[in-house]
């Protein structure tokens, strides 16, 4: 098994880079490009569609020659809903950074059934989730219900200083609908300040996985199996961009059932 804390690799262009190949499965994809003013962005897959998120910053951006003109608003992950392009197979994509941005680059299998759009911030839910020192704000890029992907689940998370998320623990490691389905997931953390750390851990009932890591602002996390809870700490907000997909584009979890009682509270 791969190591599930990936770092960057350098401070500018691609920064970081978890493939299948890299990952050792089979359909999450996810890129991190930090492009200064002017400079490029570009990408495209034969079999795979994209999300890109504007996770801060402004560019231009062309998809299959066409000129969607610029995309982006906020200039933190902190602020505000993000907008978001969505990319089929076959399609060459480019982004001429007009500010300095750091893009998400969210990729899974796909037929091509869809069509190049952007995904505006006024088309995203969101919702508040937990109670207490377990709530978290969730903005739905590209939830199950969204017909605008085949395969990709895209969701951010910004989780208050001091709380936990992703909690109760719960997994989707087993393609057992209705009950459980099958969806590999990564994690991009980003901290507020981003000085700051928090932490998460990745473990199966029988702990032949089971991992703890401190992550830090830019780190990514893979979630091959198990469950998957964060936490943050006093005076660091915590934010994540997921990316989920499997074999069937549904969210189905199993909560850890010796901390489902959490759930009655």
């Amino acid at each position: 098994m791969p190591k599930l804390l990936v770092k960057p690799r350098k401070k500018s262009g691609l920064v970081t880079s978890v493939t299948p190949k890299s990952a050792k499965w089979k359909y999450v994809g996810f890129d991190l490009w930090k492009t200064a003013k002017g400079k490029i962005a570009k990408g495209s897959d034969d079999k795979r569609e994209t999300c890109l998120v504007f996770i801060s910053g402004k560019g231009k951006v062309t998809v299959g020659g066409k000129d969607f003109g610029q995309v982006g608003e906020r200039m933190s992950p902190f602020e505000g809903k993000p907008w978001s392009v969505y990319v089929p197979p076959k399609s060459k994509w480019k982004i001429e950074a007009t500010t300095d941005c750091v893009i998400g680059v969210c990729t899974a299998p796909a037929k091509g059934k869809l069509e190049a759009l952007v995904i505006a911030p006024d088309t995203l839910g969101q919702e508040v989730r937990g109670k207490g020192s377990n709530t978290r704000h969730v903005t739905n890029i590209l939830p199950e219900t969204d017909p605008r992907a085949e395969s990709l689940l895209v969701v951010e998370v910004i989780t208050p200083n001091g709380n936990t998320s992703s909690y109760p623990p719960h997994k989707h490691d087993k393609d057992n609908l209705p009950k459980e389905s099958y969806l590999e997931e990564t994690y991009y953390h980003r901290l507020n300040p981003p000085q700051g750390f928090a932490f998460q851990r990745v473990y199966s009932d029988d702990r032949k996985l089971d991992e703890a890591m401190a992550v830090e602002d830019g780190d990514v996390v893979l979630v091959p199996k198990g469950y998957h809870p964060c936490a943050t700490v006093h005076g660091y907000d915590l934010y994540y961009l997921n990316v989920m997909a499997g074999p069937k584009r549904i969210w189905k979890f199993h909560n850890a059932p010796e901390h489902e009682w959490l759930m009655k509270k």
